[in-house]
Order: C-alpha cells, then sequence, then structure tokens
C-alpha cells in the first residue's frame, strides 16, 4: 500500500511526537538511532515543503492604472 504525502503540518507534529519520545530517555540506543533518522528525514521533508511554498508564492501590486500584476516571490538575502 502505498502511504499518504505528509502535509506541513502533519509533519511538525510527527517531528513533536519524535523529540518527545527522544527526550523521555527511555528508548534503547538502537530505537533512538531510528527516530533520530525518522526525524532528519521528516526535517527535510518539512524543508523541501517550505522550499516549495516559497517558489509558489506570487505578489500582486497594484498599478497605477488599477490594475493587477502577478510577480514571482523574490526573497531577501539573509
Amino acid at each position: 500500500m502505498e502511504e499518504k504525502e505528509m502535509n506541513f503540518e502533519e509533519a511538525i507534529q510527527e517531528l513533536e511526537t519524535i523529540t518527545r519520545e527522544l527526550e523521555k530517555g527511555d528508548l534503547s540506543l538502537d530505537e533512538s538511532v531510528k527516530k533520530f533518522e525518522k526525524g532528519m528525514e521528516v526535517s527535510k521533508k518539512c524543508n523541501e515543503i517550505l522550499e516549495n511554498a516559497e517558489k509558489r508564492i506570487t505578489i500582486l501590486l497594484k498599478q497605477e492604472n488599477e490594475e493587477y500584476k502577478e510577480e514571482n516571490f523574490v526573497p531577501e538575502d539573509k
């Protein structure tokens, strides 16, 4: 069975769950490493989701003639 694609909110919830489990400290070393690996995968997925969202963002600029022009979002340098 194919796994459903995780959305951002679900991914964040999964990260929070993994973090809580790791912070409890009652997992074996092997279980902790597996949880950490899963957390890294989910974190990467969150990053991909955010990058894709950033690429899709557009800004509507009101022009002098009262028409709207759509432009691609260009993030400022950090």
